[in-house]
């Protein structure tokens, strides 16, 4: 189980301590274990929304989209916040691009594409408290952490060495395929038909920013995974609010 453990201590804020040093090996396995993480995720934000029933619905909405953003430790956001600014930054250029990504400090626009796809989920979890839907909380980060999966065995990445090469260069594929179909099936077994709809969305937007990041980089980054994980999840989110 330690591929687990270190899918765990990556993804998350909780105090995981492991034995030592992972093998390349063992990193590229804890790619297959993204999902269970997605959805362990979901389970504790499904609990969460079940202890806040009865509290002002502004407070409740705030309180889950705190603790979403904690158990991740802010790690997609700062993805997120990275790709906003070499986007935009890197004029089409893919090198200026890549420099830009590894630069830590954030411009106007990275804080701008935050506050809204904060905004954005507040809105979204609201509407869904508002009308009774709680199970979405259990399989939208099921999802978006498949999604991490996916874009590893489908796309190149484009930074030789670290963590995410060795996450790309040792993830077993045909397991990964088997964990993706997997995972798609308890979406729907979970939410049923909002399971689906939910399943459609994320594809869909999954092979656009799929695109933008091939067509810009030739594949993807560390950052430009977080900055996924983080629109999927928006978008998933509107999606079934508005449905």
């Amino acid at each position: 189980m330690l591929p687990f453990w270190i899918a765990l201590q990556f993804l998350s804020s909780l105090p995981i301590r492991l034995p030592g040093m992972p093998t390349p090996e063992e990193l590229g396995r804890s790619l297959l274990f993204y999902p269970l993480v997605g959805l362990l995720f979901g389970v504790i934000l499904w609990g969460l929304n079940w202890l806040l029933l009865g509290a002002p619905l502004l407070l409740h909405a705030v309180l889950l989209l705190s603790v979403w953003v904690v158990l991740s430790g802010a790690l997609h956001l700062d993805g997120l916040a990275d790709s906003a600014d070499a986007w935009l930054g890197g004029y089409g250029d893919r090198e200026r691009t890549l420099t830009i990504m590894k630069d830590p400090r954030s411009g106007p626009i990275a804080v701008v594409t935050l506050v809204l796809v904060l905004l954005l989920k507040f809105a979204a979890l609201l509407a869904l408290i508002e009308q009774q839907h709680s199970v979405i909380l259990i399989i939208v980060p099921l999802i978006s952490r498949s999604a991490l999966l996916g874009l590893f065995l489908t796309t190149s990445y484009v930074r030789p060495g670290g963590l995410g090469q060795a996450l790309a260069d040792h993830l077993p594929r045909l397991a990964g395929q088997q964990v993706l179909a997997i995972s798609a099936v308890a979406c729907v077994l979970i939410a049923g038909l909002s399971g689906v709809w939910a399943l459609a969305l994320a594809a869909a937007v999954f092979v656009w920013l799929r695109q933008v990041m091939v067509r810009r980089l030739g594949g993807t980054t560390g950052d430009t995974a977080g900055a996924l994980l983080e629109l999927l999840e928006v978008a998933v989110l509107v999606g079934l609010a508005l449905l």
